[in-house]
């Protein structure tokens, strides 16, 4: 598994949203985006996450990002969560982990003391011609968007 670094070249993707509708990160030229990629919608983490997000969306916005989330559950499960949660923003469905492998966030990690295979929490900020600004892996679902903020030299 190899991880993105600033100055790469931002893997090209299409996945389909909580509505089953298909979202490419070209539909995002000219715009930076935030891309995070989480384990599983509806779990307290990833709920965490996902508000934070959410929160602080209008400021993030602001400042020219849009946010995409991404994880490998069915557009049926994202569309509840998106429902619960009233998210407003994209979150896209990679059941077969391609674009999670690309991004460097699918992998061998550590869950409690052990090694397993899984989704690796990940920040990935794509610049407005496609290029890495920002690659964070392993981050903390908790206080996420603040770190990343600080990180962007945004005010929340």
């Amino acid at each position: 598994m190899s991880r993105l670094e600033p100055g790469q070249q931002a893997p090209q993707f299409t996945l389909p949203d909580a509505n089953g509708n298909e979202v490419s990160l070209s539909d995002f030229a000219g715009r930076k985006v935030i891309i995070y990629f989480y384990p599983a919608a509806m779990t307290p983490g990833c709920t965490t996450q996902a508000c934070d997000f959410r929160d602080n969306l209008a400021v993030l916005e602001q400042h020219g990002y849009a946010v995409l989330g991404v994880s490998p559950d069915s557009p049926e499960k994202l569309a509840k969560f998106t429902d619960k949660e009233s998210l407003t923003f994209p979150v896209l469905g990679d059941e077969d982990k391609a674009v999670l492998t690309a991004y460097g966030a699918f992998g061998e990690k550590k869950l409690y003391g052990k090694t397993v295979t899984g989704v690796i929490r990940s920040t990935i900020v794509v610049d407005e011609q496609g290029v890495v600004e920002l690659a964070k892996y392993n981050v903390k679902a908790t206080g996420h968007v603040a770190m990343l903020a600080k990180a962007l030299n945004v005010s929340l």
